[in-house]
């Protein structure tokens, strides 16, 4: 057994403290205020949480009521993964959209304009920017999410998003450390495992992060990955080696360590999220991400009593808990105090820089603008759970604005291209596709509509390593809101 130098209430406290908790609902519940009250010192938020940024700011504010320093954490990477605008889609392209511009000033005035809203409506810690070099073209989860698979174009983006974050306040966790890119599984469903040697991975998974880290990075954020060279036994989230030994000395990271959500399979299904919990402020952790998916107090309760049982079974130092305690208070109080550095506010820079992404192909075959509505046909593959399935893509809804009258379909599977051509009768097409490259059925749905309609316009949202094809070919790099307006306009002439 260990011997406790400090009082249940300071041991409690502390273990509140490492967690960062979900909940329900779009005002906080009593419990979650009540246990805020007793030193939980950060929330995170999700699509559910929110309606508005009106709302937000008032969920914000309650929050504040009860400590003025919480940490209020959000995913909000821009591009596909928002919660801001869960519900309407992006204002703003996502990384690889970025990495396509290659504009590094783009891209900090991008990072620094999503901060202020965030900031304007009380939030101060980011799950962002994704530093991972996404040079695995089948990676599930990655994708978009990645500036791209060169890592020094990684790295100058992620540092550069890093600034522009932060200089609106708002703290930056970079993720997935120590790189989520070279995977073919995604880690909300099972371990992915990385088998390359340190030589390969010091050259790209970590080139980004130590740009990161160079530019001030108050945050990284952890990956469930099995690196078999660095640790052989546990994921980088639950490894000494990687978070303690490589993060902290090698790479000389001093600031909050975050793991992943822990509700997530990787770690869930093999360890248990309380024994997940202990091993991983054990291994250097500081932050405790649980709530995507379980968001209730039973839960935060389960993992402070983990916490707490650890301590005293000698499994968890005390003095481990108490420094990761510390650094979490640490951030909160610079989040507190933050400067904004002075700027006017620029709300076209989404649209600016969605525009400049696009990459587009156009053979002789193709004519003009369309100026009557056409039927978009969206091949719509299966969302991956950091994406979800509830925010909108593709580019009916900004073509409808354009040329009223344009009806859109969604299509999947063996037979999707019938099925379009059939729904879209004699009207012109425009099929919408999303990594074309990774899903055999949305390419052959493309081929039948080709055949039979060689004046078929093809709008890929994913990463287009398929080769264009049709009349008119955009690449957008990525299915944000803003993103599908940027091809709409092209479509229409605008």
């Amino acid at each position: 057994m260990t011997t406790l130098t400090r009082g249940t209430d300071t041991l409690t406290r502390d273990a509140l403290t490492v967690l960062q908790p979900g909940f329900v609902g779009t005002s906080a519940p009593d419990w979650l205020l009540r246990r805020i009250g007793e030193g939980l010192t950060s929330v995170g938020l999700f699509g559910r949480n929110i309606t508005s940024s009106e709302q937000l700011a008032a969920l914000t504010a309650q929050l504040r009521a009860e400590r003025d320093d919480v940490l209020v954490a959000i995913d909000e990477e821009g591009g596909d993964v928002t919660r801001l605008e869960v519900r309407a889609g992006s204002s703003f392209p996502g990384n690889h959209a970025l990495g396509a511009v290659d504009d590094a000033d783009l891209t900090r005035a991008v990072a620094r304009e999503l901060g202020r809203r965030l900031a304007a409506c009380g939030v101060n810690l980011n799950w962002a920017p994704s530093a991972d070099v996404n040079s695995h073209p089948d990676n599930p989860v990655i994708g978009v999410r990645s500036f791209g698979a060169d890592p020094t174009l990684v790295a100058r983006h992620t540092a550069a998003y890093v600034e522009g974050l932060q200089s609106s306040g708002v703290a930056a966790s970079t993720k997935h450390f120590p790189g989520h890119g070279d995977t073919a599984v995604d880690s909300h469903h099972a371990v992915p495992r990385i088998d390359v040697g340190l030589d390969v991975l010091r050259e790209r998974e970590l080139v980004p992060f130590r740009a990161a880290i160079a530019a001030g990075t108050k945050a990284v954020m952890s990956a469930h990955i099995l690196l078999p060279a660095l640790d052989a036994d546990r994921p980088a989230t639950l490894s000494p080696r990687i978070l303690t030994g490589l993060l902290r000395e090698e790479l000389g990271f001093d600031g909050l360590i975050i793991t992943d959500g822990m509700e997530m399979q990787a770690i869930s299904a093999t360890y248990g999220i309380e024994r997940g919990t202990v091993l991983a402020l054990a291994a250097g952790a500081d932050a405790i991400c649980v709530g995507g998916g379980l968001a209730d107090e039973d839960t935060v309760l389960r993992l402070r009593d983990a916490l707490v049982a650890a301590v005293r079974a000698g499994e968890l130092p005390e003095e481990r808990l108490a420094d990761a305690a510390a650094r979490v208070r640490d951030l909160a109080s610079w989040t507190a105090s933050a400067v904004r550095e002075p700027g006017t506010p620029d709300p076209s820079i989404g649209l600016v820089a969605a525009r400049r992404a696009l990459t587009v192909t156009r053979s002789a075959e193709f004519s003009a603008p369309l100026t009557e509505a056409p039927y978009v046909a969206a091949f719509t593959p299966l969302a991956n759970i950091a994406v979800g399935d509830e925010t909108p893509w593709g580019v009916g809804a900004e073509l409808a604005r354009v040329l009223p009258g344009t009806e859109t379909g969604s299509f999947t599977g063996d037979g999707a291209g019938g099925e379009a051509l059939a729904a879209a009768g004699s009207r012109r097409i425009v099929a919408v596709v999303r990594d074309e490259h990774r899903h055999a059925w949305m390419a052959g749905a493309l081929d039948a509509l080709l055949a039979a309609r060689p004046d078929t316009i093809v709008v890929e949202m994913g990463i287009p390593q398929a080769p264009a094809r049709g009349p008119l070919h955009i690449a957008t790099h990525g299915a944000a809101r803003v993103c599908g307006l940027a091809a709409a306009e092209v479509i229409a002439g605008a």
